[in-house]
């Protein structure tokens, strides 16, 4: 015969148990977006120290050493022109990095201000904001991007400037969209009674509950600018011959993928990871904010 302790107990098992499982499934997705997050630190810190730490002057030629394989004085080897694979690896974090900030944040900026207002107001603000949008999204923009780099002249920051207009539609879209749920709901229709201020109803009270598909977005448009503006400089429309920068590095090396791999790997993967770990942070850093009910 079981005591009513027992009983008792045996009924709370259970919710420990799935409570453990909980915490047992949140580990690993922490576990990966700390990981992301050290990794994004590790790129920003060679981003404002990179030149002054690399073992070698990342410009320097040595044409005796040409694509030498890795060694006590060059780790990752040499290039096609004798240059420290590491030390532009190192040196490169920097075009890498600046760039897709800038069209992150100015992509940020522009999405949340249209994004906001055409959700909130509504009506001929809304149809103007969506027509440009609907006009920016029915255009291929990797083939715009193109012409109009090679039109106004190849540069990183042209190449970053087109970014950022051809980028803030997409924000633009997700924003409108999470403030359009937002706007029928009991706590926006009280500050509307209460006579608050539009401006302030959107900045104080929609925006925090917004605020974490619009980070989530940025940290996407980050990852992607990342791969495009690499593909700029692959193409030979983004930083100037000789710059370190992993787009160019790939393909200033790209003949010497079956004698120096490592000359082209190495900025090709670090490609890889740092838009990979920008993508894990946002949604790490989504789940976190959203599990909260926004920022509010």
């Amino acid at each position: 015969m079981t005591t009513s302790y027992e009983r008792d107990t045996r009924a709370a098992r259970p919710r420990d148990n799935e409570s453990a499982g909980k915490r047992r499934r949140r580990l690993p997705r922490w576990s990966v977006t700390g990981l992301s997050l050290v990794v994004i630190g590790v790129v920003v810190f060679l981003t404002v120290v990179g030149t002054a730490i690399a073992p070698h002057d990342p410009a320097a030629q040595d044409l005796s050493r040409i694509a030498d394989g890795p060694s006590a004085q060059h780790w990752l080897g040499t290039d096609v022109l004798g240059r420290d694979t590491l030390s532009r690896v190192v040196a490169g974090a920097r075009s890498a990095f600046v760039g897709p900030l800038v069209i992150a944040a100015g992509s940020f900026l522009l999405g949340n201000l249209l994004g906001l207002w055409a959700g909130y107001r509504g009506g001929r603000i809304d149809g103007l904001v969506m027509r440009w949008v609907d006009v920016m999204w029915s255009i291929p923009a990797l083939l715009v991007l193109i012409v109009l780099a090679g039109s106004l002249g190849a540069g990183y920051w042209t190449t970053v400037a087109i970014l950022v207009v051809l980028t803030a539609p997409f924000d633009t879209r997700v924003v409108r969209g999470a403030t359009l749920e937002q706007v029928p709901r009991p706590y926006v229709e009280s500050a509307k009674v209460l006579g608050v201020p539009d401006r302030r109803i959107v900045l104080r009270h929609i925006w925090p509950n917004v605020l974490p598909v619009s980070i989530a977005n940025a940290f996407l448009v980050f990852a992607s600018s990342v791969g495009v503006l690499a593909a700029m400089s692959f193409l030979g429309l983004g930083v100037p011959p000789g710059t370190p920068d992993w787009g160019l590095m790939l393909a200033e090396n790209q003949a010497l993928l079956f004698t120096q791999p490592l000359a082209a790997l190495a900025p090709g993967v670090m490609i890889v990871v740092i838009a990979t770990a920008m993508n894990l942070a946002g949604d790490g850093i989504y789940e976190r904010l959203s599990a909260r009910g926004g920022t509010a």
